[in-house]
């Protein structure tokens, strides 16, 4: 009920599309202690989207460790172009997924 609200009494199917359609995914490296890398994936709505399976799903698909916290899923190694792909799969749109270099 809270979704028709939001979406001003649309449909959920077309809510729950406009809303991975209005989001901006970055996708960044960050280099941490002894020249670890880890691979950040930042701006995925919460309220649309289950961090916990999300970053389930891609642990698995890129067999890497990782976590899920303060609103980014943090992945071991160096995966950009390889998560943009995943996210892709899932139903986002690859115009609002940005690779940061």
């Amino acid at each position: 009920m809270s979704k028709e609200v939001d979406c001003g009494g649309l449909p959920p199917d077309i809510c729950e599309q406009l809303a991975t359609e209005e989001q901006i995914i970055k996708i960044r490296l960050e280099t941490r202690r002894f020249g670890k890398q880890v691979t950040v994936i930042e701006g995925i709505d919460e309220k649309q989207v289950n961090y916990k399976d999300l970053a389930s799903k891609l642990k698995s698909e890129l067999a890497a460790g990782g976590t899920y916290k303060d609103g980014r899923i943090e992945l071991q190694g160096d995966h950009r172009k390889k998560v943009k792909d995943i996210l892709i799969k899932m139903g986002f749109q690859p115009d609002n997924i940005m690779i940061i270099e």
